[in-house]
């Protein structure tokens, strides 16, 4: 099974108001073989607390003006450095650039396959993806 079109389509339009509020290292996954909860989820990082907030007000607000939808759940916006937006079909994570690279979930989904992305949204490329490229090792979690 694939994400569905609804899935893809509210992905890139998440995808899509992040890079609009500069967020980095852009990155969705067909998760939808290996989880029954959901389709796809879309990462996503910025430098600051404030600007966390900034990327995951805009994604809200884009999805529920253009496709309709509202969180389930929203996760994590007390302390700004990791959000959780739950929409049922997708989940969107927006990350402190050190929670991103700390926790590292790509590496988790990296078996699933990567959905294509807005071209603005594909180019951001921030710490978290210079650190990977540095350090292709796997991160220790004994620290």
């Amino acid at each position: 099974m694939t994400a569905t079109d609804r899935s893809t389509e509210l992905i890139r339009a998440a995808a899509q108001a992040a890079a609009d509020k500069l967020a980095h290292d852009i990155i969705a996954y067909d998760v939808s073989d290996v989880l029954a909860i959901t389709d796809a989820f879309l990462l996503a990082s910025a430098p600051n607390d404030r600007q966390v907030k900034a990327i995951v007000d805009a994604v809200e607000e884009t999805l529920q003006k253009e496709h309709g939808v509202k969180p389930l759940r929203r996760e994590g916006e007390r302390d700004g450095r990791w959000v959780l937006l739950d929409y049922s079909d997708i989940v969107v994570h927006v990350q402190h650039s050190e929670e991103r690279v700390f926790y590292a979930l790509e590496r988790l989904w990296k078996d699933c396959p990567v959905i294509e992305l807005p071209p603005d949204a594909k180019a951001t490329r921030g710490k978290a993806a210079e650190y990977a490229a540095a350090h292709r090792e796997e991160p220790s979690w004994d620290a």
